[in-house]
């Protein structure tokens, strides 16, 4: 496609691929949005994520800090957590991530991510968490 698409692509590919969540949710816009997926995959994997200053950890944890906080994220939730997973993150360290976000993003959000975050980690074999 083009040299950011390639650099965003290879950053997924380093991440663990493209997930399952991540893929459900550009399919599911393809019809009416086809280009979507190429500008996620080259402004927020090419031109964001592959910039040096932290290592892929620190990102997803910062990403899914965000996305808790937004809310109504559980889709992109899903993806970043299985993402972490792929990347060496615990099942431990994100739980403890998602209730870090408790005393700024509220019950509401962050029960939603942990309900997110128990589907993931029984997908994945990973319950109970110690």
């Amino acid at each position: 496609m083009n040299e950011r698409y390639d650099t965003g692509a290879a950053r997924l590919a380093e991440l663990g691929g493209p997930t399952t969540a991540r893929q459900r949710v550009y399919d599911s816009l393809a019809d009416i949005a086809p280009d979507l997926h190429r500008f996620a995959v080259e402004f927020a994997y090419g031109d964001i994520n592959a910039r040096p200053g932290l290592d892929a950890g620190r990102r997803e944890l910062v990403i899914l800090g965000v996305l808790i906080g937004l809310g109504a994220t559980e889709p992109q939730v899903e993806a970043h957590l299985i993402t972490a997973l792929n990347i060496g993150l615990t099942s431990t360290e994100l739980v403890e991530a998602v209730i870090q976000a408790l005393p700024y993003a509220g019950f509401p959000r962050v029960l939603a991510a942990m309900g997110v975050a128990r589907r993931v980690f029984a997908d994945h074999n990973l319950l109970p968490v110690s």
